[in-house]
């Protein structure tokens, strides 16, 4: 991609909390980017706003009723904007010979096909999809090798770690002098809650998140420290690292968003407001740096950082994360599906929030894991657990 020319850029999730932070980067710096394709799947009224401000070439919906809904609007909208349906909608608008750059921003397991798609395509992919790696890394990892892809991270922990990592990082951490990644969490919500409490938190607690605004999914996962589970999984993939290699380390104010240790006793880290825009800022134009719109780091308002352990005992989603991580192969894309069953269920109140754990445990405990040497197993594995987790739910379920 030339410097001097703008730079096409497809946003799967454009109306999650990631994608509209992407689409104010770019708005930001018209003469540099260009919204090329917008994804949606359940606010669609959101998407049309979005595709009257930004006038993409594509659109993309779950269904074709939808589809042709909204290409309706906005044809009479006076928009020449296309609207494709379904996972082959995302997959071409992710691997389109036009685009440069897949800002990945799709939740759960649903983003693993376009976001393949665009590494297949040798895209710059900015990666905010966890589950991609989580679900199947090896696969994930050798198709960006194979088809010369760019792979950025906007996870601000991962981009962090990326920041502070030298530039031939891709050999391993001991051959450039790493020691291990501190990857750096607030704790959530329920950090200092009493146990007995915590089991009885309702969703719209576990969804009120002290410093970063997001989704609901990827909040429960936050107080559940799930998130901070999945995101283990993926920096062992991203930074060659082994699970021990990766430690996570409670910092409530969210200002430091990870660290890398070295061996001479250096410890570089990246500090920054919490707001997702810098890492997309980051990421959208590396190696070069461009305006985010996040104000300046103010060090003397901030005035002390702390630390801490996690506690397994509050946080047990993180220790079994772990224990999928170190056993590898299909366990990982398991305890993905069964959370995304169990944090749904959550949002339902259909069980309470140490159940989310349980069901997880319950899952791993039924399913034995496999080697991950081809997509197809991967995807059996998810629905494998998904129907475990179903089951568990009909039993033990409200």
């Amino acid at each position: 991609m030339a410097q001097d020319t703008v730079r096409q850029v497809t946003v799967l999730g454009a109306t999650g909390s990631i994608g509209r932070s992407t689409l104010d980067v770019i708005a930001r710096h018209p003469r540099d980017y260009r919204v090329f394709a917008l994804t949606g799947h359940s606010r669609l009224a959101e998407l049309e706003r979005l595709c009257l401000e930004h006038r993409p070439r594509f659109a993309v919906v779950p269904e074709t009723v939808a589809a042709r809904t909204l290409q309706g609007s906005l044809r009479a909208a006076g928009l020449a904007t296309r609207v494709l349906a379904g996972e082959g909608g995302l997959c071409e608008v992710a691997a389109h010979p036009e685009v440069d750059a897949v800002m990945a921003a799709i939740v759960g397991a649903a983003g693993l096909g376009p976001t393949l798609a665009a590494v297949r395509a040798g895209k710059r992919v900015l990666l905010a999809n966890k589950e991609a790696l989580v679900m199947s890394g090896a696969l994930f990892m050798q198709a960006v090798q194979e088809h010369g892809a760019q792979l950025l991270p906007i996870d601000s922990e991962h981009n962090a770690i990326f920041q502070c990592m030298p530039g031939d990082y891709g050999r391993g951490l001991a051959p450039v002098g790493v020691r291990r990644i501190l990857l750096t969490a607030s704790g959530g919500p329920f950090r200092c809650w009493p146990l007995e409490r915590i089991a009885e938190a309702t969703p719209q607690q576990a969804c009120s998140h002290p410093n970063w605004a997001m989704g609901r999914k990827i909040s429960v996962d936050s107080a559940s420290m799930m998130n901070k589970g999945l995101e283990l999984i993926e920096a062992c993939w991203l930074f060659d690292a082994r699970p021990a290699q990766v430690e996570v380390v409670i910092h409530p104010q969210s200002v430091i968003h990870s660290l890398v240790d070295y061996v001479d006793g250096s410890v570089l880290a990246q500090l920054g407001n919490p707001d997702m825009r810098t890492p997309i800022a980051h990421a959208l134009a590396w190696p070069r740096r461009i305006d985010s719109g996040v104000a300046p780091l103010d060090l003397f308002a901030i005035a002390r950082l702390d630390f801490e352990a996690p506690d397994v005992r509050r946080f047990p989603c993180l220790q079994l994360a772990r224990q999928a991580a170190e056993a590898g192969g299909t366990l990982p894309a398991l305890l993905n599906a069964a959370n995304e069953v169990a944090v749904a269920a959550f949002l339902d109140e259909r069980i309470r929030f140490p159940d989310i754990a349980c069901m997880i445990e319950a899952v791993l405990n039924a399913l034995p894991g496999e080697p991950v040497d081809q997509l197809e197993r991967v995807f059996a594995a998810d629905r494998q657990a998904r129907d475990v987790a179903q089951a568990w739910l009909q039993r033990f379920g409200r």
